[in-house]
């Protein structure tokens, strides 16, 4: 089932389940109170869709997980997942602005399959994976490839506000295995793949990270973006478009209007 975070008018957020044209509101968050649902029913053009999820602590993300990604940006396989963090002050839902910020370089965009983690999550076995994944969503690893360089680490480039987009549902039941994913920019494909061409499989990404990091319910994990390079502007609008999941479309701004309204 597909799960919206929403909001209408003048209420505070809200968690519902997708039902064709309508969101049938649920009593909680899902992750921790189940699925009860009050009996309201709520028209999706009268709701405001919102990121999914906010992580309690922490977004992951696995860099090179595509080969040929690895290779269009010169590194190598690694033996085991690449895996860095951005902030959960990073995340946006859809439809929200990315905003660029004063940099030099290019602004790229990195459409991916993002895992949504259900449970406590420490040591896990690659069998047991799926007892800590509450379902998937789509997310946009934006990163400022130029800062990349001068830095020489990621934090940084990866982590400023707004550049963690995801959404726009949560989907329970999903085989993560065979999933076309595509980014357009204005209409334009910019990069494609299929997650059937990880280098490393969800099992084995959740069970590398958290031999290293304890994960929380709400946390999530973006998987990789498959190749295909090019960045984005002002007034431009990303999508990235992946089968069972919809889209998560987000424009492109140099301000952000809600610290300078002028």
């Amino acid at each position: 089932m597909k799960i919206a975070r929403f909001s209408t008018e003048g209420e505070a957020p809200q968690f519902g389940i997708v039902d064709a044209d309508h969101l049938v509101v649920l009593t909680g968050d899902p992750m921790y109170h189940g699925f009860a649902t009050t009996g309201e029913r709520v028209p999706l053009a009268q709701a405001r869709i919102l990121a999914p999820v906010i992580p309690r602590s922490k977004v992951v993300c696995v860099g090179m997980n595509y080969a040929a990604h690895a290779a269009e940006m010169g590194h190598d396989v690694a033996e085991t997942p690449l895996i860095f963090m951005k902030p959960n002050t990073a995340v946006i839902g859809p439809g929200e602005p990315i905003i660029l910020p004063p940099v030099e370089g290019r602004i790229t965009h990195e459409g991916e399959l993002v895992i949504v983690i259900g449970a406590i999550a420490k040591r896990v076995k690659p069998e047991d994976w799926k007892d800590v994944v509450f379902g998937y969503t789509i997310g946009n690893d934006v990163s400022a490839r130029d800062v990349m360089f001068a830095d020489g680490q990621w934090a940084r480039a990866k982590g400023y506000d707004t550049f963690a987009p995801i959404g726009p549902y949560i989907e329970t039941d999903l085989d993560p295995t065979n999933l076309e994913i595509e980014t357009f920019v204005d209409g334009e494909l910019r990069r494609k793949g299929n997650t059937n061409d990880f280098i490393h499989s969800i099992p084995d990404i959740i069970a590398f990270i958290t031999d290293a990091w304890t994960l929380l319910p709400g946390d999530i994990i973006m998987t990789g973006t498959p190749n295909g390079l090019g960045g984005f502007v002002d007034g431009q609008t990303v999508e990235i478009h992946i089968e069972g999941l919809g889209v998560l479309s987000n424009p492109a701004k140099n301000r952000d209007d809600r610290l300078d309204p002028a």
